[in-house]
């Protein structure tokens, strides 16, 4: 099993999260088939030292649809870190960029976040 470590501190989310979700996917080795299971795990460290401008914290929504009529559900940044932490806005931002496939699950279980 490889690891791949990833310093946040000073990067953006996107950045960090785009670079993550290559190394869950494998495509960071040289024998990378897209229809077998990389068997990499990715450490994320210093997520705490995000660099992220200060109205995006507050402008920035993340909004989730149950399906019923009303169910729209809409959280800022800073509301969602308050509640779940700051390792939740990078696990939503790297879920959202890999492939919605049976590998998913698997390679989120395969991802490290540290504080």
């Amino acid at each position: 099993m490889k690891e791949h470590t990833i310093d946040a501190a000073g990067k953006t989310l996107g950045r960090v999260a785009s670079e993550a979700a290559k190394a869950l996917m494998g495509k960071t080795s040289a024998d990378y088939t897209p229809h077998v299971r990389s068997d990499v795990k990715v450490k994320i460290v210093n997520a705490g030292k995000l660099r992220m401008r200060a109205d995006k914290r507050t402008t920035k929504v993340y909004k989730t649809y149950s399906g019923y009529p009303g169910g729209l559900r809409e959280e800022t940044f800073s509301a969602l870190t308050a509640r779940k932490g700051i390792d939740a806005p990078l696990r939503i931002a790297i879920r959202r960029m890999l492939p919605r496939n049976t590998f998913l699950t698997a390679r989120l279980k395969n991802l490290i976040i540290d504080a």
